[in-house]
């Protein structure tokens, strides 16, 4: 029976996983409060072992369609000019594996190939599982010494026409920051203004 990879890692989340309520749905099953998707949940149900507000250097956008909120999605290219804030929590390789899985609505299983990449350390500090929306993984720095690794698509900020989130994506993104960082919703709403394509009046 295959086991799941125990070594610890950060998984940072920039976008509506920076809730801690709604990061839960992808450990422990469930749907996440105005979401319109159950999840089943990680192999490894455990909570994180810490968090912590990090901030990546590069830019966060909103493009495509979202299954689960409607709406765009949050990506981050880590090669465009930031800053983003984000969340960092300590989970397993196997977690951070999982979690993935689930963000591009697949299963978790045992003998996932990308825990074998993970445990490897990312060549080039990038890795592309395929052409999904959240199939690159990308390493943003290091916290206590542990990689810090975050999950996005292989496009560019540049490179795809950007869409509006949904409002229920938008107050749990303003979760995330306001358990995280103490920010108002009225902050998290500038912030996320600024990132937003303005509809024509």
């Amino acid at each position: 029976m295959a086991t799941m990879a125990q070594d610890l890692i950060w998984y940072v989340s920039y976008g509506s996983n920076m809730s801690a309520a709604r990061l839960r749905c992808y450990l422990e099953g469930g749907r996440p409060r105005g979401g319109r998707v159950d999840h089943v949940g990680a192999r490894d149900r455990t909570p994180p072992v810490r968090d912590a507000a990090v901030t990546l250097p590069g830019r966060v956008y909103f493009a495509g369609e979202s299954r689960t909120w409607g709406g765009g999605m949050a990506f981050y290219d880590h090669d465009a000019a930031g800053p983003t804030p984000a969340r960092a929590f300590l989970v397993t390789v196997g977690q951070f594996v999982d979690i993935a899985a689930q963000e591009m609505h697949r299963r978790p299983q045992p003998d996932d190939p990308l825990e074998a990449v993970v445990l490897a350390g990312l060549p080039g500090g990038r890795h592309a599982s395929g052409p999904g929306h959240y199939e690159t993984v990308v390493e943003v720095g290091r916290l206590d010494g542990t990689p810090m690794l975050t999950i996005t698509a292989s496009h560019a900020c540049a490179t795809v026409p950007h869409t509006a989130p949904g409002e229920p994506y938008l107050a749990t993104l303003a979760e995330g920051l306001r358990e995280s960082r103490g920010w108002s919703r009225a902050r998290s709403d500038e912030y996320f203004r600024m990132r937003v394509p303005q509809r024509p009046r």
